[in-house]
């Protein structure tokens, strides 16, 4: 018996992924398998935790079964994470599986299974671990009144962004605004670079003299309000070459940042208390 679905892959975020290039970073992007369709998210330059949040959209996907089953014990999702080259073919950093969540034709869309929450995915090069996936999977069936009974999308839209489609409302994080600050004590190397949120580096610190001192600097982020969906804080020391070289030294991830969040107080509290 034929059932015909939609799949939604929300492709929100990875981290913790290996750095695939001599720079200490990757360009990474995701590819999605689904029976026999295929779809990549966009490509994200120099960053090691790539927010794509991107909606992929797999229509008429044809299932052959009943539908008890199809709902209960659906096919597998792969996911595969590469690294963009300039030149040559993309090189594999890892690949991780799901299983989407389904609505049939004749269910409502509502909680407590939809909207679908984000959820963690290990990725795996070969028997190592190799990073996480950060994304939600649903696979709607598409009944009798054709692609019009499917649950809307909602929003938002990034103009900027042209056809890609972010992830929808209610299930993309609700986010703040951050900010990150460092200060850089001393360094006996000519350059040290931050590596924090959707994209490449967004402060690099130089310094003509073989010390950095006091060097201060920082970074604003649109972040999830749920800290355990934070990014890693990715650190870089690379050694100034000559004819504009660069050399990775070394690296550090700051694979949390809890310990490190301040949280201005409450001025309607502190007010209450000072007048109560």
């Amino acid at each position: 018996e034929k059932q015909v679905f939609q799949l939604r892959a929300h492709m929100y975020q990875a981290r913790s992924l290996f750095a695939a290039d001599s720079s200490g970073l990757s360009d990474p992007f995701a590819r999605v398998f689904f029976i026999s369709q295929s779809q990549c998210t966009e490509v994200l330059n120099e960053t090691l935790c790539p927010t794509w949040d991107q909606l992929l959209v797999f229509d008429n996907v044809e299932l052959y079964g009943e539908a008890h089953e199809m709902r209960d014990d659906p096919p597998i999702i792969v996911i595969e994470i590469y690294d963009q080259d300039t030149v040559g073919k993309a090189d594999f950093m890892g690949r991780t599986f799901a299983k989407p969540v389904v609505k049939m034709s004749d269910e409502h869309y509502c909680p407590p299974r939809f909207p679908p929450q984000l959820e963690y995915y290990q990725i795996y090069r070969g028997n190592s671990t190799a990073g996480d996936l950060l994304a939600a999977f649903e696979l709607l069936q598409i009944g009798p009144g054709g692609k019009s009974d499917l649950p809307p999308i909602d929003g938002p839209t990034d103009m900027d962004r042209g056809p890609i489609l972010p992830v929808p409302l209610g299930i993309r994080p609700v986010l703040s605004k951050y900010r990150v600050e460092v200060i850089a004590l001393e360094q006996q190397i000519l350059m040290l670079s931050i590596v924090w949120g959707r994209r490449a580096c967004p402060w690099t610190s130089h310094s003509p003299h073989p010390a950095l001192d006091n060097q201060h600097a920082f970074a604003s982020q649109d972040l999830p309000e749920n800290e355990l969906l934070h990014p890693p804080l990715n650190i870089r020391v690379v050694d100034c070459r000559a004819f504009g070289r660069y050399t990775l030294v070394g690296s550090h991830a700051v694979s949390s940042l809890r310990k490190f969040i301040y949280r201005p107080p409450d001025k309607k509290a502190q007010h209450w208390n000072m007048t109560g």
